[in-house]
């Protein structure tokens, strides 16, 4: 039993770090979202709440405790009360997976890819049972429509991240990193395009934020949500966007690679730094780019994304065989 025990401090001390990173890794990109967009807009409400704003998360917080926590008379109450955290823990769980250095990992699980693919797909789950819990029929439009743009865009994203796996001759996301070359920013570049537009359609950021849709459907599947329960689902947004800029990241940037040295703590700071970069590309988009119509956005996920990524699977697969 006392053999057990330094394992068990281990895992609870990784499962600590773990949980930390997931609670303020998601709250500063959303304090960088108010930053960008206030800026870019020309928004003065997120420059009010303390010092240029640096207090405005923790005034949303007070306002979301303070908010009263209400379930709808039709809705199904358990599918209803369960689905923000069936939303919100599976990137937690992916985050664990996700190498932030050679020795940065919680978990460096077999095939790490295909783990962190198949636990941010279940984020869309919590979304549908919002959709179909709550008792009303925008909601239920807008989770059928999350729904779809899921059997849309998993696929291409799937593909593009299959194209680097088999670049790298491996699905660890360790064995990805130490695979990579510099070359491979031309040489997966169309890839890398597919899973960004496919990750930010996944995550419902605009401009493929149909299921939400203020304008035609209220507000989606978090029409009947207040209080803690909404901001369980806006954190789970940003927890989406944390997970999908360190996966890029770590799949089509070199993760924790850099000119000036790649060990332990300056490894690590390479990948944040990389990862802030995306992280601003999905928060630009928000600003930059109107919302796509749905037909759109299916013909483009289509039409569009899945040729290219096939294409591009295929150029790498010859690649693959000249290069060996």
């Amino acid at each position: 039993m006392l053999t057990e025990l330094p394992l068990l401090v281990e895992v609870l001390l990784k499962a600590a770090v773990v949980l930390a990173a997931f609670l303020v890794m998601p709250l500063a990109l959303g304090q960088l979202e108010h930053k960008v967009m206030g800026h870019m807009q020309g928004r003065l409400g997120p420059m009010e709440a303390g010092p240029h704003g640096i207090l405005q998360l923790v005034a949303d917080g007070i306002k979301f405790v303070q908010k009263e926590d209400v379930t709808p008379a039709a809705a199904d109450r358990h599918v209803f009360r369960l689905a923000p955290a069936v939303a919100l823990v599976p990137y937690l769980v992916a985050l664990a997976a996700i190498p932030f250095s050679a020795a940065w990992v919680a978990a460096d699980v077999p095939a790490s890819l295909l783990f962190v693919l198949a636990a941010t797909s279940v984020g869309v789950i919590g979304t549908l049972m919002a959709g179909w819990g709550s008792g009303n029929k925008y909601s239920l439009l807008g989770g059928m429509r999350a729904g779809a743009q899921l059997v849309s865009y998993e696929l291409p994203m799937v593909l593009a991240a299959a194209s680097v796996a088999m670049a790298a001759g491996t699905l660890s996301l360790t064995g990805i990193v130490e695979a990579w070359s510099w070359w491979w920013l031309l040489w997966q570049a169309p890839a890398a395009v597919v899973f960004l537009a496919a990750s930010v359609a996944e995550l419902q950021r605009t401009p493929f934020d149909a299921p939400i849709a203020d304008a035609e459907i209220v507000f989606g599947p978090l029409t009947e949500y207040t209080g803690l329960r909404f901001a369980f689902f806006l954190l789970a947004e940003y927890a989406g966007m944390v997970v999908m800029a360190l996966l890029f990241t770590v799949l089509f940037l070199g993760g924790w690679r850099g000119p000036w040295g790649d060990v332990g703590a300056v490894g690590a700071l390479w990948t944040l730094l990389k990862a802030t970069v995306v992280g601003t590309l999905f928060l630009w988009f928000r600003v930059a780019w109107p919302r796509v119509r749905e037909d759109q956005l299916q013909r483009f996920a289509w039409l569009v994304l899945l040729p290219v990524a096939l294409l591009q699977l295929a150029i790498t697969g010859v690649g693959v065989v000249v290069l060996a």
